[in-house]
């Protein structure tokens, strides 16, 4: 799990009512507990609507634009989102102190690009386990 949690970026794989997986790059942290991995995101998106229906997922390395890195394999696993408490100001922090600036300029982009949609940026949190099936 350190190991994922150490990338750049992985590919956070969501699957519709269909079972079509839809594949998007994340930022990704380990937690502490050292089993799973976390990311924020935003309430009402494509892949938190997917969620809703279904915590499986798959994770993998993958390059900022999303192509799986060479000689990766995806990990199949189950996410759940979380919208406050100690996991959430984990994978908060976290990803502030591993992606520093960036996250700034992020956070305007996504309040600019969510306005009159009722969204509010970064108001979500993805705890992944994997090698954990949904039961």
């Amino acid at each position: 799990m350190q190991r994922l949690g150490a990338e750049e970026f992985i590919s956070f794989t969501t699957f519709r009512r269909t079972g079509e997986p839809v594949p998007t790059p994340v930022w990704v942290v380990p937690l502490r507990d050292g089993e799973r991995i976390g990311f924020y995101t935003t309430m009402g998106t494509g892949k938190t609507k997917r969620l809703r229906h279904t915590s499986r997922v798959t994770v993998q390395p993958c390059e900022r634009r999303g192509t799986p890195k060479p000689g990766t394999e995806p990990v199949e696993g189950t996410a759940e989102m979380v919208q406050g408490g100690a996991d959430f100001d984990e994978v908060r922090a976290a990803v502030r102190a591993k992606y520093g600036w960036q996250t700034r300029v992020f956070r305007l982009v996504g309040k600019l690009t969510q306005r009159g949609k009722g969204l509010t940026y970064g108001d979500t949190v993805v705890l992944v386990t994997p090698g954990v099936l949904p039961g």
